[in-house]
């Protein structure tokens, strides 16, 4: 398993990304990911890559639909050729009211649409890598103008994973045909994953005569370590941030694998009533126990380890990395963990 860094969008973010990225490469995180909330996910991965030798590169996640495939496949190709084949492309949906009235782009049959999304910005690397004809035509997306003057043309390591995020089962099926990765949601258990993820993954992977081993699973966890006041504030917040996950029908699957049906349409009524301080309180400490881990900085990793180990291939902390910032803690979490092995071989397990 590898340990990975996410990075916060508070901040100078763009003007100090070279010196983030060398400062996580130096403490030894295996992958550097940007999110697309309040800046544009790939353009500090452009600085990073030129401040870095070693490390992932990647985009948990960029929002496919806000954008053209021709667009993202030009996008990733450059970053892919500057970073010497580290990058990796995460790709979201997120949800209807954001890509039709944030973004003023179509919604339909999302996960057929990003399916045939894929397709077509493989489809164009592969024009881009061979020189050849561009000829893509699907029901959302056509493709079938190519010519030398906008072709930039091959590159040494052509081959770009493509990762996707979702917390249901049709896009982990949609993973486990056509991607390289998935993301599982912050908001999970290893209860959920080997009920509800790997299954689906499996199931795509086996229609389209693929390993579901080929798909690596990559997620954020939360985290509580600190003194005695710290963890105190720590789980409270944890508490509320899972109580606003919780909320969402979007993620009900996820509670729906500990038999917390009930507490989720309390969440979402309570939600809807604007009770936001009142939610949290219907977090028990089971839950939160659940859903996160409390442990001293340096035994994080261990504790990382015997959750994930053999089920997830990749984690980061549900805390962004700014150099300066919680020093010791970051030194005793990578210290606390082998960054490049111990990730062991998945199995795919069913029902209980």
């Amino acid at each position: 398993m590898k340990l990975d860094a996410g990075l916060g969008t508070e901040g100078k973010y763009l003007k100090s990304m070279d010196e983030t990225a060398r400062a996580a490469e130096d403490l030894g995180f295996a992958g550097l990911w940007t999110s697309e909330t309040k800046h544009d996910a790939f353009l500090p991965l452009g600085i990073a890559a030129n401040a870095t030798r070693r490390m992932d590169l990647g985009t948990s996640v960029a929002i496919a639909f806000s954008r053209s495939p021709m667009e993202i496949a030009q996008t990733a190709w450059d970053l892919q050729d500057l970073s010497d084949g580290r990058f990796i492309l995460g790709l979201g949906t997120q949800v209807k009211a954001h890509i039709t009235r944030r973004f003023s782009m179509p919604w339909t049959q999302p996960a057929a649409r990003l399916r045939e999304y894929i397709l077509a910005v493989r489809a164009i690397w592969e024009s881009f890598q061979t020189e050849g004809p561009l000829k893509f035509e699907g029901e959302f997306y056509r493709h079938t103008l190519m010519t030398p003057f906008f072709n930039p043309g091959p590159i040494e390591k052509p081959e770009v994973p493509i990762y996707i995020a979702g917390v249901n089962t049709r896009l982990a099926t949609l993973a486990g045909e056509v991607c390289d990765g998935f993301h599982v949601h912050p908001f999970h258990s290893p209860v959920y994953v080997r009920r509800t993820i790997l299954p689906a993954i499996a199931d795509g992977a086996s229609g389209a005569n693929r390993s579901a081993g080929e798909v690596e699973l990559a997620t954020s966890v939360f985290v509580i370590a600190g003194n005695k006041k710290e963890v105190a504030e720590q789980r409270e917040s944890v508490r509320a941030q899972i109580s606003f996950y919780a909320s969402t029908p979007t993620y009900r699957t996820v509670l729906e694998a500990h038999g917390w049906e009930e507490v989720g349409d309390r969440l979402g009524t309570m939600a809807r009533e604007k009770k936001w301080r009142e939610m949290p309180a219907l977090i028990t400490d089971e839950m939160l126990t659940t859903f996160a881990i409390e442990a001293a900085p340096d035994e994080i990793g261990p504790a990382l380890k015997e959750r994930y180990e053999g089920l997830i291939d990749r984690v980061g902390l549900y805390v962004p990395f700014v150099p300066g910032e919680r020093a010791e803690f970051w030194r005793a979490v990578v210290g606390s963990i082998q960054v490049e092995n111990w990730r062991g071989s998945r199995e795919v397990e069913l029902g209980e």
